[in-house]
């Protein structure tokens, strides 16, 4: 194991993490804000609280997987196969024809995200200084969340300017050169092992990591907030007279990254809990906000806020998880982190769905009662008797 009191963050493995994770989330962020109205061309516009719910669920069955393969067989290889299965599966979007082939594809395509943050999280868990754990965490985030802003612009922009499959078959490349980007990375595990049946038996005790579950409750609270922005933003910024569906993204996104960084160095010094009150109340106030708002420029504002709130939420939570977990399980303490993260995502998603119900006048109180949810997160970590390190 590379000594982490000593090694330097800033090395040449760290930043083809950070490009590999930049391309792998502007492929898969790229398609999103056109899914809706393309289910929609299918017929199942009524489905659309299933867009993001199925992609996660299948995300979350496969963390038990991804988790101990990560501490098995190694962390490069379990990056590879998602990033290969988010490539196969964005082919197949165009070529799909009926609402239940599209819901299915949705289903298949939550390997990619089931494999490849896990042990994205534990590679660099594994190259950087604990000291310096949330500057690291902050960064990575910083990348990712680049691509998560500059996917769905160019996702929609391709689309306006040529078609749907187009814009399909770019997010496939993009993937492509993510794996490319991952070929030329060294493996962190010590002892890899070779690939047996046995990896694929999960037993009950590999499922979730017992230290990891204040940060997974903290985790799937907050995370209800992606799963509403995810369904509803694209027909909110389209009641609002917004054409291009990615806007909203960008600013919000641009806000995440400019104070990623920032909040990782705040946990590495205060401690990950003061830095998540502060995280948790942007996220109740600018949630309600998105949900009441009445303009462009009104929601624009309330996503920048919005962006300031996970940006400062999950680079914490992501360090918490790595600070409570045994070395030897660290892939299982960030799977069950990821898990708690898709529960969040896909209730966020599958329940907003059915409260908007296609009526405009519901819009809002999807991102509302999100906010509730991040309310209790805020209770949570203020008054429960939670601790920092591993136990």
């Amino acid at each position: 194991m590379i000594d982490q009191e000593k090694e330097n963050i800033y090395t040449l493995q760290f930043w083809l993490l950070c490009t590999s994770s930049l391309l792998f989330f502007t492929s898969f962020n790229m398609i999103i804000p056109e899914l809706p109205d393309y289910l929609t061309s299918l017929g199942g516009e009524d489905y659309k609280g299933l867009i993001i719910a199925l992609f996660t669920l299948t995300a979350g069955l496969s963390r038990p997987f991804s988790g101990k393969l990560t501490d098995r067989i190694g962390r490069v290889p379990v990056m590879v196969v998602g990033v290969v299965v988010s490539c196969i599966c964005t082919l197949f979007y165009p070529i799909v024809g009926t609402v239940a082939g599209f819901l299915l594809l949705r289903f298949f395509h939550g390997f990619s995200t089931g494999f490849k943050p896990t042990g994205t999280s534990a590679f660099l868990a594994d190259i950087v200084p604990s000291n310096r754990r949330g500057e690291a965490m902050g960064i990575l985030g910083f990348c990712s969340s680049t691509g998560i802003g500059i996917g769905p612009i160019l996702g929609s922009w391709l689309t306006m300017e040529t078609d749907i499959n187009t814009m399909f078959y770019c997010s496939s490349v993009v993937s492509l050169l993510s794996i490319l980007i991952l070929s030329g990375m060294k493996e962190t595990l010590e002892h890899p092992e070779k690939l047996k049946l046995e990896h694929f038996r999960i037993r009950k005790n590999e499922i979730i990591d017992v230290n990891a579950l204040p940060p997974a409750i903290v985790m799937l609270l907050c995370t209800t907030s992606y799963g509403v922005i995810l369904t509803l933003i694209p027909d909110l910024s389209k009641s609002l007279g917004i054409e291009n569906k990615g806007m909203f993204f960008m600013f919000f996104t641009g806000a995440s990254m400019l104070v990623r960084v920032l909040a990782g160095k705040l946990s590495d010094k205060y401690g990950r809990i003061p830095v998540l009150k502060l995280s948790t109340i942007l996220l109740v106030v600018s949630l309600c906000w998105v949900g009441l708002a009445s303009s462009d420029l009104e929601l624009y504002a309330a996503a920048i806020l919005l962006g300031l709130g996970i940006g400062t939420n999950s680079p914490t939570i992501y360090a918490w998880t790595i600070d409570r977990s045994n070395i030897k399980h660290r892939g299982r303490a960030i799977a069950t982190m990821y898990i708690a993260l898709e529960i969040g995502i896909g209730m966020g998603a599958f329940l907003s769905g059915l409260l908007y119900d296609n009526i405009e006048e519901r819009l809002g109180w999807s991102f509302i009662a999100s906010g509730f949810a991040c309310f209790c997160a805020f209770l949570y970590v203020t008054f429960a008797p939670l601790k920092e390190k591993s136990v």
